[in-house]
């Protein structure tokens, strides 16, 4: 898991590097990011194991969605650096949700 955190958290720059580039704005608060949030935040108490992966499983697969359509907006555009970026990210993304697919196959550990 904290591989999986360590590749979601890389992406934050180079993303933010080419919005700048490209003339766009990035974001610029938290309650910026709040209003911004497409996956939704789970508050709750307790999240049984099995759960938390099923919803990260989902969170990555929705964020593979998105990119792919991101990387549609970079080849409209020609932005070719962009969507080279983008590809790996997805690589990345689907990977992740492979593994946390078949880690919620497997089931808990038998004795």
């Amino acid at each position: 898991m904290d591989e999986h955190a360590d590749q979601i958290y890389a992406m934050t720059d180079p993303i933010a590097e080419r919005v700048r580039k490209v003339g766009g704005t990035t974001l610029r608060s938290i309650g910026h990011i709040a209003r911004m949030q497409r996956i939704l935040d789970n508050d709750a108490d307790y999240v049984d194991p099995s759960d938390m992966m099923a919803e990260l499983q989902e969170d990555n697969r929705q964020f593979a969605v998105r990119l792919r359509a991101a990387h549609g907006v970079c080849e409209e555009h020609g932005d070719i650096a962009t969507a080279s970026l983008i590809e790996v990210w997805i690589d990345e993304t689907e990977r992740r949700t492979w593994f946390l697919f078949e880690t919620c196959q497997a089931g808990p550990p038998r004795h």
